[in-house]
């Protein structure tokens, strides 16, 4: 047993409140949605910082705050010099450098997705049809969150995982059936303001551990483990010298932005004007979220041994069991209800982006009527998204690969990878070749999962891999491919 019964009993008050305050919001958003345009995008635009804060709350996900610091648990300051330090840094430039220009791209093709924005911009059915396939490939960043809710709540509770995970799936794929961006904007918004008082508690927590200053916790856990407290840890597989820390996470970082949930935000916006303010509290949220997985640190000092009462914990369950043991029922409810922000915020945005590209980038094109009820086939999309996330939730809660984020990286890892030059070269570059955007692209997944799965490079030995290293070659490599190909075309014109 993980909670105690007031624990247990703080927690379920808890999910009633939080459940009730999203339905007034998805009700609130339902009496907007009249059509898919009002699903995707929402109905007049949204105030900069409530869309900032929204990107920020979809963005630093339950990744952020239950499943990375497990990492971190791990392996140490290695950890946290790529995954707090350098992939933020990354990402920031990434978005001020992407955001104005996809922005005003966004508005002129009125795109809802961002499978469409690259059809449109190439003039490309078939680039539509495309990347709404490889959307597929971010259910399993779906999992990722479902697996880290269940396992928090589970723990609070005292419940089975199966229980949990299936309620959890009901309750919020049933609500994004309804609200779409109207309700989404508004309840991510409140959602990142309960993240942050709740990552600015976390980070604190540990502040026993500093009685002694830095010093004294750098010994601490150098005598649990010395590879914690060095720059590089070669026992991992993620972080075993600086190519994996550092150059490997700033292309990720670049390129992780070009996720549809991520970058179609700005078209949220009511005016260009906006986008300022908009970068500045997203950035300004997202810079307290990454830095919660110092938090793992705290729990390997909590779990030395990586044990709670002789029973081993998995990596993905370490920050559920350090709340559980660390807080007291009455702030472990505020922290219960910061890391269920943190998953609700990126699956909703996810849930809402993924089926709204199924169905008006594959089914529509595919259907041979031209009128149908695109809002109606939009909720059966979900419902079918919802098993599906089921059932992958639950293997990877049963029987993970070191941790569900390697499945979920793998996934997501992959799509971007693909994506990133189409919107690059679509917003940067003038008359670009449909046919060198969609080779860089498929160059871009089938390197990737050749290197990952075929254990090329001598990254790629481990009985686990780092997804990391695959995809930073697959970038580079279809910029490249991508380039070249564009070169080779404006000679030829």
């Amino acid at each position: 047993m993980f909670a105690s019964e007031t624990w247990s009993l703080y927690v379920t008050i808890l999910l009633v409140v939080y459940a009730l305050i999203i339905l007034f919001f998805v009700i609130r958003g339902n009496l907007k949605t009249k059509n898919m345009d009002d699903f995707a995008i929402g109905s007049n635009g949204f105030p900069a910082w409530a869309v900032g804060l929204s990107l920020a709350a979809s963005m630093t996900s339950a990744a952020t705050f239950i499943i990375n610091p497990g990492f971190i648990a791990l392996y140490g300051f290695s950890g946290i010099i790529s995954f707090g330090i350098v992939m933020p840094v990354a990402i920031f430039t990434s978005l001020i450098f992407f955001t104005k220009a996809f922005q005003k791209h966004g508005s002129t093709v009125k795109a809802l997705t961002m499978a469409q924005w690259i059809g449109k911009r190439y003039d490309s059915k078939a680039l539509t049809i495309f990347f709404a396939i490889l959307s597929l490939l971010l259910i399993t960043f779906i999992v990722l969150i479902c697996v880290g809710l269940t396992q928090i709540i589970s723990k609070s509770l005292n419940l089975e995982p199966f229980y949990v995970l299936m309620g959890l799936i009901t309750f919020v794929f049933g609500y994004t059936m309804f609200g779409g961006a109207n309700s989404m904007v508004y309840t991510n918004t409140v959602q990142a303001i309960i993240m942050f008082v709740v990552a600015v508690i976390l980070l604190a927590s540990g502040s026993e551990y500093f009685s002694n200053g830095f010093e004294g916790f750098n010994s601490l856990l150098s005598e649990i483990d010395p590879n914690l407290t060095k720059t590089t840890n070669p026992e991992s597989f993620l972080f075993r010298d600086y190519f994996e820390i550092i150059v490997c996470q700033i292309i990720i970082g670049i390129a992780i932005v070009c996720q549809p949930h991520i970058i179609t935000k700005t078209l949220f916006l009511r005016s260009e004007k906006s986008i300022n303010q908009y970068l500045t509290v997203a950035i300004g949220c997202m810079s307290i979220f990454f830095l919660v997985v110092v938090v793992g640190l705290y729990a390997r000092l909590t779990f030395p041994d990586l044990s709670l009462d002789g029973t081993a914990l998995k990596m993905d369950e370490l920050v559920s069991a350090y709340v559980v043991k660390t807080f007291t029922a009455g702030i472990g409810v505020i922290i219960v209800a910061g890391l269920i922000s943190a998953g609700l915020s990126t699956l909703e945005a996810l849930i809402q982006s993924l089926s709204t590209t199924i169905t008006t980038d594959l089914i529509a094109p595919l259907s041979k009527k031209e009128i149908f009820n695109q809002v109606g086939l939009n909720k059966i999309v979900i419902i079918i998204l919802a098993i599906v996330s089921f059932f992958l939730s639950y293997d990877q809660i049963l029987d993970p690969n070191v941790s569900v984020a390697i499945f979920a990286q793998n996934g997501v890892y992959a799509y971007f990878a693909a994506a990133f030059v189409p919107v690059l070269f679509g917003i940067y570059f003038k008359k670009v070749s449909k046919n060198a955007v969609f080779i860089a692209s498929f160059s871009a997944v089938a390197l990737h999962f050749i290197i990952y799965y075929g254990r090329i490079t001598p990254y790629m030995q481990e009985p686990v891999n780092n997804p990391g290293v695959s995809v930073a070659i697959a970038v580079v490599a279809s910029f490249i491919i991508g380039n070249s190909l564009y070169l080779i075309s404006r000679k030829k014109t």
